[in-house]
């Protein structure tokens, strides 16, 4: 079992910038793809940002690529969300996740078994 917990979100104003962490305990993290999910109000959830397990591949969801930058830190067992450029649409809870081993599809949610319980985001204008 791997548990997950996110920190780092905030409120904060529209061009603002905000570092998310997750942090993850019950098992190392260097065999696991890692992903950034989020969720708006009323909406369904979304994928932000994935990293392979090796860390040399990242992915990005077109709303967020240039500005949100996905890193990990294998020997810390945490990965992290570099979010730049903040704009009123960031607005959301942000969910850390991950997945076993390799897989292909970064931003389809069911490809993941552990999830954190989410960080709150806000960006004001």
């Amino acid at each position: 079992q791997v548990q997950l917990v996110e920190s780092g979100g905030g409120l904060v104003q529209a061009g603002g910038s905000l570092r998310l962490s997750c942090a993850a305990s019950g098992r190392a993290l260097s065999w696991y793809t890692l992903g950034w999910f989020r969720q708006a109000p009323g909406k369904d959830r979304e994928f932000a940002a994935g990293i392979s397990w090796s860390g040399g591949s990242t992915y990005y969801a077109d709303s967020v690529n240039g500005r949100f930058t996905i890193s990990r830190d294998n020997a810390k067992n945490t990965v992290y969300l570099q979010m730049n450029s903040l704009n009123t649409e960031d607005t959301a809870v942000y969910y850390c996740a991950a997945a076993r081993g390799s897989i292909t599809y970064y931003s389809l949610s069911d490809k993941y078994d552990y999830w954190g319980q989410g960080t709150q985001v806000t960006v004001s204008s």
